[in-house]
């Protein structure tokens, strides 16, 4: 196999995973849904570069850190009869890293977004 066939076949086996994580975890949906709706306030809003950089970061790593954790999820169902109660202490763990992470973006996008938005109501 060539190497741009290589290339393709691989891209094409992680958008399987995206999709598969997509269409069966819903806090990926909300996620994404969150990251358009941040995605058209960085459009919309006349935010620095700097902003966006990292308002796009973060999308990255909450995204990341939900893919993670249905990954971990799906290997440890494997285990999960011989080791339930390790596997849920694991779980939540997962989960409640993806909450921290989510929670500080949704942090950090108020403080990015709140003054463009309070001068938008300034202006009404």
């Amino acid at each position: 196999m060539s190497e741009k066939r290589r290339f393709f076949a691989s891209v094409s086996y992680a958008w399987k995973g995206v999709m598969y994580v997509f269409r069966h975890e819903r806090n990926f949906r909300v996620q994404v849904i969150a990251a358009l709706g941040v995605a058209l306030a960085l459009i919309l809003l006349p935010v620095r570069r700097f902003e966006v950089v990292v308002s796009l970061f973060l999308i990255c790593f909450v995204l990341i850190l939900e893919l993670l954790n249905t990954a971990l999820e799906m290997f440890l169902d494997l285990f999960k009869p011989r080791l339930s109660y390790q596997a849920e202490v694991i779980k939540d763990i997962m989960a409640a890293i993806v909450f921290i992470a989510s929670l500080t973006a949704a942090g950090i996008g108020c403080i990015i977004f709140f003054p463009y938005l309070v001068e938008i109501g300034a202006q009404w």
